[in-house]
Order: C-alpha cells, then sequence, then structure tokens
C-alpha cells in the first residue's frame, strides 16, 4: 500500500478516535448547547480525562493525548472551512431542479486540501501518543478499536 494512503488512513482512525470520544461524551441530551469553541474546549477535557482514566496514563502521556485532541480539533475547524453553516452548505447543492455540481467539487476541494495541509500533524501527534504507551496500554487501544461499539470510550 502507499505511503500516503497508509498514513491518511491512520490520520482518519485517529481522527475517528478523537472525535468519536467527542461525540461520545456530547452527545448526552444537550443538543440545544451547538458545538460553540467554549463547548469543544469543556469536551476535550471530558475526553481526555476519561482517556487518560482508562488506560491509566502518565504525565507524559496525557500531555501526548492532549496534543493529539488539539490537532484533531484544529483538523475539525480546517475542514468544516469559512463557513457558518456547513449542513446549510450542503443543503444548496441540493435546493434547486439540479445537483450543484461545480460547487459539491469546491467544498470536496476544501475539505481534501485541509486532510491533506493537517493530516500529518494529526498523524504525527497519534504516533506520539501510541509510542509513548506501554505494551499493555497499546492492547487496552487495540480492543477498544476492535470492539468499537456505539460509545467508543463511553461508560462500560
Amino acid at each position: 500500500m502507499r505511503t500516503w494512503i497508509r498514513r491518511s488512513l491512520t490520520g482518519l482512525a485517529a481522527a475517528t478516535v478523537v472525535l468519536g470520544g467527542l461525540t461520545a461524551c456530547g452527545a448526552r441530551g444537550e443538543h440545544s448547547r451547538g458545538w460553540s469553541d467554549e463547548r469543544i474546549t469543556e469536551v476535550r477535557g471530558k475526553v481526555v480525562d476519561r482517556i487518560s482514566g482508562k488506560l491509566d496514563l502518565n504525565a507524559e502521556q496525557k500531555t501526548k493525548l492532549a496534543a493529539l485532541a488539539d490537532e484533531v480539533i484544529a483538523s475539525r475547524k480546517l475542514m468544516r472551512g469559512d463557513s457558518a453553516n456547513p449542513r446549510g452548505d450542503l443543503q444548496a447543492l441540493i435546493a434547486g431542479d439540479r445537483f450543484d455540481r461545480s460547487r459539491a467539487q469546491q467544498l470536496l476541494d476544501q475539505k481534501l486540501q485541509a486532510a491533506q495541509a493537517n493530516g500529518p500533524k494529526v498523524l504525527a501527534a497519534f504516533g506520539d501518543f501510541y509510542d509513548s504507551l506501554n505494551p499493555e496500554q497499546q492492547k487496552q487501544v487495540r480492543e477498544r478499536l476492535e470492539k468499537r461499539g456505539h460509545r467508543w470510550w463511553g461508560r462500560g
């Protein structure tokens, strides 16, 4: 497999891990609050604490996990772009009689450029975090990925 494909897939997996944690932690009936920067920071802290507890991380490992969370959040912001309403942007593609292919292609290009620009940082942060884990902690991460139910790092 080509190196860039492998790295892209690893980055996507890393983003899924952290964003899945953010989603699981944030999906507690408070949908009306939305995803403000303050709420993202609040949820990020809870997710880092939860994962740190589950894996019994030391201070250095927790710092690396926090750096990974920061990179994923930055990547999320880049993927969102300048739009105040990404869902509205998608709805606009099908608002008329015809699908707006050129605008859809622009949106896709924007997302791909964002992923390519920030992907290496996310991969590096994930690699630094994973490599800092001891073999038992790495085993726990692999087992969680294998189980990977609806609530990845949630209760239970």
